[in-house]
């Protein structure tokens, strides 16, 4: 069986999806999976030994459909429902299913904070979308494959990092989904640990904030004999944000002991690779499906707020003024030794 999977953002989403993929491939008679998605997140997916062929779309959504429309599919498994996938089913004509993208749920959520949401992960409503053909969650959790040539070697980290060390992913599409930066100084003080900083080149400006506080502490500790070892400050902060592709990000995670983010692609990467994950939510809420995945996690929020969620998914700026989800956030959590 020739099988589509579409889904065509975004990192966190495609990652998300990649359960749906394994057991089709693995538990579908003779299936052939093609996934079509857009041509920048094609690396998520590469090296995936579940996708037969990829199919891109990069602009113009005509060229995609006449190339899928070669292929002869059997059945299509549409996994993000939007206008464009509709007409790529519309235009190819066969057999289909899409995902329950549950707008009518969320809305009622975020305007009038009436919770009719199902008690149910995003990834187990992806398969639902393909049950009919016969599949079961094997119960595996999410995939993430990293290229050889993108795992990063332990003498790119510094020195102090080598031995052990904390990511934290600083970045977030939305600036409500993010914490301060005098915020994450906070929480960096409060791990206490060497940390990476992990993020694109638009956080690399915040995460040198982060690393340059820590900088000027130390050398001012440094200043009286002993004090540092009294107090037991370790945190040493390695500011990677945009020096690493995203595979070789995963890699950093991949190797990290503990795993802190935002509700971000990167949260779902670590989940992949079954780290202990600390997840930050600000504007958004775990209620709506997409928490870290069959691994160990701990959900830091501000649940006592009668405006959140103010949305489903951010904004560039607080609709209150007040940034309360983040700015009064409690940092209640316990790494062990």
């Amino acid at each position: 069986m020739k099988i589509l999977v579409i889904r065509f953002s975004s990192i966190g989403d495609i990652v998300l999806t990649t359960p749906v993929i394994r057991v089709l491939k693995t538990q579908v008679d003779n299936a052939e999976i093609h996934y079509a998605t857009k041509a920048r997140f094609a690396g998520l997916l590469k090296e995936n030994p579940y996708v037969d062929k990829l199919h891109l779309l990069d602009d113009k959504l005509g060229e995609l459909i006449s190339a899928l429309k070669k292929e002869k599919f059997d059945h299509i498994i549409d996994l993000h429902n939007n206008l464009r996938t509709r007409i790529i089913k519309f235009s190819l004509g066969v057999k289909s299913s899409s995902f329950n993208k549950l707008n009518w749920e969320k809305w009622l959520m975020v305007n009038l904070k009436i919770n009719k949401l199902p008690s149910m992960h995003i990834v187990d409503r992806y398969l639902q979308a393909a049950a009919h053909l016969g599949i079961k969650n094997d119960s595996l959790g999410l995939d993430y494959f990293i290229p050889e040539a993108d795992e990063v070697p332990v003498e790119w980290i510094p020195p102090a990092h080598q031995a052990g060390y904390v990511a934290y992913a600083i970045g977030g599409q939305h600036f409500t989904k993010k914490l301060p930066v005098r915020r994450m100084i906070e929480l960096c003080d409060k791990i206490n640990r060497p940390i990476v900083l992990l993020g694109g080149k638009e956080d690399f400006a915040e995460g040198e904030q982060v690393r340059l506080f820590f900088e000027k502490n130390e050398s001012e500790v440094e200043m009286e004999q002993g004090l540092q070892s009294e107090f037991n400050k370790r945190t040493i902060i390695f500011n990677a944000c945009g020096k690493y592709n995203l595979n070789q990000s995963a890699s950093i995670v991949k190797r990290a002991s503990y795993v802190f983010t935002h509700d971000t692609g990167m949260m779902h990467i670590a989940a992949a690779f079954r780290k202990e994950i600390f997840s930050i939510w600000g504007n958004t809420i775990p209620l709506f499906g997409m928490y870290p995945y069959r691994t160990k996690f701990t959900i830091l929020e501000n649940a006592k707020l009668d405006c959140r969620p103010c949305s489903k998914i951010g904004y560039n700026k607080c609709p209150k003024g007040h940034f309360n989800c983040m700015q009064k956030i409690a940092f209640d959590f316990y790494i062990p030794e």
